[in-house]
């Protein structure tokens, strides 16, 4: 069997990146080579790898089994190149929710490479399940999300606490009230995040708990969208507490009080087998720690 270090790595970089010439360029390998080098790793293994599907690569079940394996003999051989060094160094991938992204990560981000100079962040947007499927195809070393989930390859721990609020302008009858009851709930029109996001689950998740059910007016998967649509009279929203601190203190938002249980918690998603390179470990350590209000 002859399964090279570089054919691991270009293996680890093809998952993560989607593309063999992208993984090829990051290795600093020919197009040429880097194929027959995934043709030579597929064929020391007994299976492959990958399957195209049109002119994308698709990672098979078999390539997914072995990517935590690939992953951790990558880090312990980072770890063993970074053991005589005192400085943390490196490119740092995290994909995280819009919330945490825009409202918690520039902070926690900014005291850690003040910290580490030498760390370079690379951070990527998008809903939990955008998250989770980054994580799964090892485009991200840590994932940060806001609404429940659970997956066979990926350890998802609890780690801060939230709440969605609803509100509504200040010109609409419910705001000199500022409470909406279950009737009102149903009456109303709302606008929402989309399907897939971890503030939709548990904003689906209280509704259907309380019986309620609601009229969806639009879905869309920016915060501001969503807060100017409710500015515009389009319907209520519901988000984040973090995502409206501004709106409600200069009054172009009012907070809505409600019987929905509207609690969760932001979750820190790592890969569950892979054994985690120092600078990965130390964020992961500083994230449970850190309080992102200091």
């Amino acid at each position: 069997m002859s399964i090279s270090i570089k054919k691991l790595q270009l293996f680890e970089a093809t998952a993560r990146l989607g593309k063999l010439s992208k993984a090829a360029n990051e290795l600093a390998l020919s197009q040429s080579a880097a194929s027959q080098a995934l043709k030579e790793l597929e064929q020391s293994l007994g299976y492959p790898l990958f399957e195209r599907v049109g002119r994308d690569l698709v990672i098979t079940e078999n390539g997914l089994k072995s990517l935590p394996k690939v992953r951790q003999i990558a880090d312990l051989l980072e770890s063993l190149q970074l053991a005589n060094l005192n400085t943390m160094s490196g490119i740092l991938r995290i994909v995280a929710s819009a919330t945490i992204a825009t409202y918690l990560l520039p902070k926690l981000i900014a005291k850690f490479v003040k910290n580490y100079p030498e760390v370079v962040p690379e951070i990527h947007i998008g809903n939990t399940q955008m998250v989770i499927d980054h994580l799964d195809k090892g485009k991200a070393s840590i994932g940060l999300i806001e609404g429940p989930a659970v997956h066979r390859h990926l350890q998802i721990t609890s780690w801060q606490e939230d709440k969605l609020q609803i509100f509504c302008p200040p010109s609409h009858p419910l705001a000199k009230k500022a409470r909406i009851n279950l009737e009102q709930l149903q009456q109303q029109a709302w606008v929402l995040r989309e399907f897939g996001s971890g503030t939709r689950a548990i904003f689906d998740a209280a509704t259907e708990q309380r019986g309620v059910q609601i009229n969806l007016a639009m879905e869309l998967s920016r915060q501001s969208a969503i807060k100017e649509s409710v500015k515009a009279g389009l319907g209520l929203g519901c988000l984040s507490q973090l995502s409206i601190t501004e709106e409600l203190k200069n009054g172009g938002l009012v907070a809505l009080a409600s019987p929905l249980n509207l609690s969760r918690r932001f979750s820190l998603v790592t890969h569950k087998d892979s054994h985690h390179n120092l600078l990965t470990q130390k964020f992961i350590d500083y994230l449970i720690t850190a309080s992102p209000s200091k």
